[in-house]
């Protein structure tokens, strides 16, 4: 039995037996809204291939990555992951870089190789909340966004419109002021 196994069996055992509920809770629940690292494999390979080196977040300039605890599974369990709202990815590429097994695949730090490397998500705006929608000019999703005019552009009174060129990085839900925010970025685990 590999190391990695044997060591997630006697935490998860630990842990049930100090708290049944809560693992019980956090083997079925994956309501929490996160992203992949840019260049992540799809799901269920990047779960085959992650060994849980920790390196990915090392490397990271803005601090963006964590790992996963208990709060969404044990399938997860030490899996990096962002969350826009709180630190949006910068697109360094450094995290494909140092990944030891390829869960996370190298991609250049260049507008086209990003565009068709990098399926974090896509962000979406909710008009019923932007501010530019309503007659107040804002821009701020736009100013933030590393790939602008070509993932979002703006309208009239600087209204968002997200492009399909979108790959999720979270900068546009990080920057946004509004409260809950206006952009979203929609996770992409295919």
């Amino acid at each position: 039995m590999e190391r990695r196994t044997v060591l997630k069996a006697l935490i998860a055992g630990a842990a049930a037996a100090l708290a049944p509920n809560t693992v019980r809770a956090a083997r079925f629940s994956s309501t929490l809204r996160y992203l992949r690292p840019p260049g992540a494999l799809a799901e269920e390979d990047f779960l085959a291939r992650c060994i849980n080196c920790g390196q990915c977040g090392e490397v990271c300039p803005n601090r963006c990555i964590k790992y996963f605890g208990l709060e969404n599974g044990l399938g997860s369990l030490d899996t990096p992951y962002i969350i826009p709202r709180e630190k949006g990815c910068i697109l360094c590429m450094k995290c494909g870089d140092v990944c030891p097994t390829g869960a996370i695949q190298p991609v250049a730090r260049e507008a086209g190789a990003i565009l068709d490397g990098v399926k974090m998500g896509h962000a979406r705006v909710d008009e019923s909340l932007c501010l530019s929608f309503q007659g107040k000019t804002c821009g701020v999703c736009y100013r933030a966004c590393p790939l602008p005019d070509i993932a979002i552009t703006v309208g009239r009174l600087e209204q968002p419109h997200v492009t399909d060129k979108c790959v999720g990085c979270g900068l546009c839900e990080r920057s946004c002021i509004q409260m809950p925010q206006a952009i979203r970025v929609i996770p992409d685990r295919g």
